[in-house]
């Protein structure tokens, strides 16, 4: 039996926002109308090297994809040359359980959070959403980034990040991708001026104070994808409607996960899941004083959704090699 096993170099070459963003938005559907397979992730931590393992598997019935995504996540990597997350995805056959597919699944991840953050927007934000402010200006971000150009026609980016440098260099890396400046700013507060804010650091300690946020603001909070990791100040989330991807991930891991532990909101405050949202089971933003929160901790339907288009475009183009398993 053969695999098709593909490369990054390869994956990268078969994708783009725009149709991830499609995939995506379908699996998040089924998500909602309950046609999916989706037992929560399960967590290895590496305490000692300040790392962890993620197993995520999921079922989409409707298109009859399965697979199972390997993820970790080592803040200190970049330090060692590595980059600080790391994935591969194996796809499965449903019918038989065999192995059909074997790809780097690392840049494929940080397309699939960018398309989850870009449709979580264009439910959630307010439609003319013209600002754009970014807390951190690493590969999460700048495919956030992305997704919300495909979706808005913004007229001012702010962002800022632990370095100056770092901003700099990921003004230059997206200069050709957004129809506006990009002006970087010194503080968190500055960039907290927007219509739609993006939070894409692994701090443990709330970096966004709850007086910098206006109303009609839109968050997408992508950083807390663990246990005790927290990015808003939890004042926040009492002021806002919160709508997660997957409530029992989210309850465990997502930005939520410390203001529920600690008992500053209950899970009665978190108003729906995007599928909900979605599909219409549960109304999005009601108005434009509203502030909306999507609660992001990455989900294995757009890992499998996304690896699947991967697949299909990769076999129609020849790429990959097959590697025999027996």
């Amino acid at each position: 039996m053969e695999i098709l096993w593909l490369a990054q170099e390869e994956v990268t070459s078969v994708m783009d926002m725009s149709s991830d963003m499609q995939v995506v938005e379908r699996a998040f559907r089924q998500h909602g109308l309950g046609r999916v397979q989706m037992p929560p992730k399960s967590y290895l931590y590496y305490t000692a090297y300040n790392g962890d393992l993620r197993t995520m598997p999921a079922y989409l019935e409707e298109e009859n994809i399965t697979g199972v995504k390997i993820v970790n996540v080592h803040p200190g990597n970049p330090a060692r040359g590595l980059p600080t997350v790391m994935a591969l995805i194996v796809l499965i056959s449903p019918e038989t359980g065999a192995p059909v597919a074997i790809m780097d699944g690392t840049y494929l991840t940080d397309v699939r959070t960018g398309a989850a953050g870009g449709i979580a927007a264009k439910y959630l934000a307010r439609k003319d959403s013209k600002i754009i402010g970014l807390v951190g200006t690493g590969n999460q971000a700048k495919t956030q980034l992305e997704a919300l150009c495909e979706v808005f026609q913004p007229e001012l980016i702010r962002v800022t990040s632990r370095t100056k440098e770092s901003s700099e260099q990921f003004i230059r890396e997206m200069a050709d991708i957004t129809p506006c400046e990009i002006r970087y700013e010194e503080n968190i507060e500055k960039v907290c001026d927007c219509d739609i804010l993006v939070t894409t650091t692994p701090t443990r300690k709330p970096i966004v104070k709850a007086q910098w946020i206006k109303e009609g603001t839109h968050i997408n909070a992508i950083g807390a994808d663990a246990v005790g990791k927290e990015e808003l100040d939890p004042e926040i989330l009492l002021r806002s409607k919160i709508i997660v991807d997957d409530i029992v991930q989210a309850l465990h891991s997502g930005e939520v996960n410390v203001p529920l532990s600690k008992h500053y909101i209950s899970e009665n405050d978190i108003h729906a899941e995007l599928g909900e949202v979605i599909v219409g089971l549960k109304p999005g933003r009601t108005s434009d004083e509203e502030i909306t929160i999507f609660d992001s901790t990455g989900l294995a339907i757009q890992d499998v959704a996304s690896a699947h288009l991967v697949y299909e475009r990769a076999v129609s183009k020849g790429l990959g090699k097959q590697v025999l398993m027996f």
